[in-house]
């Protein structure tokens, strides 16, 4: 018997195989080129938006920062420790001596400062100019951008030199300090307070050997500057606008304004509107002969309601449109209004800001017409060591 053997592949019968037609590789290229074009625009999006809020981020937070360095300063004015001037006092029956005649010059030469002007800068805790500042400022108050107030707050510093931790402990040799007396006698002598670099004045047991606390004396005068920085030869480094600040301190052997540091970047305008307590309790409105005049109660016999007196609570906010504001309308100052107008620290590609910004009751400011994107912030401050004096149960 004979056997057939049939010879088959031992892998079994298989399609012939090819690669991929020209069509369809072009059809794949292209899907691929599509899904990596999504992909890079996806990216570039995701960047320009992390790009955006990291400049509103930064704009927010400049922002933030100037409001708080103005306002923890504005909350202070007119704090001079036991002192209150007599024509705010409540608890004063005469006719008040020290109501200011005239505005003190925030950069007159310490060696120009008499009696009468060390009680105007006493009456008058904060000033604002909407234009030129004076002649003495004029080096302290430097290329200021044109349209910004220039803000000045004055009070002694919160804590006493050399007590605690206080950073004014009073080494510093002819720093200026303010001091209110203790000593009976020395008040009734007319020296209640003086502004000192030895702090002369006594406590409450008039011992010579004994003095009454000191504090520094503070001046801050701030504006917008058009620039950050300057290089080793004193010129512009950037045209970055700027919140800066002069403080009052000592050059050489000398109390004297000092020159402006930067605070805060992209701070391009800055502007105050003031709260006015102007009208009295019974609805008087208020002029500088009251102030002149003994607190007239409505009644005599309980010490409630003045008529000529101001209450504390601000009647009306005002900007000053012209240079400086009045006497009466400084020393009838309780509050403040801040506006900042912020700026992001780099352009956006492709924006056009036309905006009109408008920082309070002032002239609005006209469109830039740049990159640059911006943001108005405000705040309102009550200024406690003034308004709080006039305040009766």
């Amino acid at each position: 018997m004979s056997i057939d053997v049939i010879s088959k592949n031992s892998h079994g019968n298989r399609p012939d195989e090819h690669g991929l037609s020209l069509v369809e590789l072009l059809v794949a290229l292209t899907i691929g080129l599509v899904i990596v074009a999504a992909l890079a625009e996806l990216f570039v999006n995701i960047s320009r938006t992390n790009q955006e809020m990291a400049k509103t981020n930064s704009q927010i937070e400049n922002a933030r920062f100037a409001v708080q360095f103005l306002s923890n300063d504005l909350v202070h004015a007119g704090f001079w420790s036991g002192f209150v001037p007599e024509f705010d006092d409540v608890s004063f029956s005469d006719s008040p001596s020290d109501y200011p005649a005239f505005l003190p010059d925030p950069c007159l030469d310490f060696g120009s400062w008499d009696a009468a002007y060390e009680q105007a800068l006493m009456a008058i805790p904060i000033e604002v100019f909407s234009g030129s500042v004076t002649a003495n400022c004029d080096s302290v108050v430097a290329d200021r951008v044109t349209g910004t107030d220039v803000l000045v707050v004055r009070h002694a510093h919160i804590c006493e030199a050399g007590v605690g931790d206080c950073d004014d402990d009073g080494t510093v040799d002819d720093q200026l300090y303010f001091q209110a007396s203790n000593c009976t006698a020395e008040i009734d002598a007319g020296n209640a307070f003086v502004l000192d670099p030895n702090g002369p004045l006594l406590d409450k047991s008039c011992v010579p050997s004994s003095k009454a606390p000191k504090r520094k004396y503070v001046q801050s005068i701030y504006y917008v500057r058009d620039h950050a920085s300057k290089d080793s030869g004193g010129n512009k480094a950037d045209s970055i606008p700027t919140l800066v600040r002069s403080d009052f301190g000592v050059t050489g052997t000398t109390p004297t304004q000092q020159a402006a540091i930067a605070l805060v970047e992209g701070i391009e305008r800055f502007r105050v509107e003031l709260g006015i307590d102007n009208v009295s309790e019974t609805g008087q409105l208020l002029d500088p002969n009251d102030f002149l005049e003994p607190i007239r109660w409505e009644d005599e016999d309980n010490w409630v309601i003045s008529e000529n007196r101001g209450d504390g609570t601000p009647d009306q906010y005002i900007w000053c449109p012209s240079s400086r504001c009045s006497i009466v309308q400084l020393t009838n100052t309780v509050a403040a209004k801040i506006y900042i107008l912020a700026r992001a620290n780099e352009p956006t590609p492709g924006y056009a800001d036309t905006k009109t910004y408008q920082l309070g009751s002032g002239t609005p400011i006209s469109p830039f017409n740049d990159a640059y994107k911006r943001h108005v912030f405000s705040t309102a401050v009550r200024l406690n060591n003034v308004s709080g004096r006039r305040e009766t149960p």
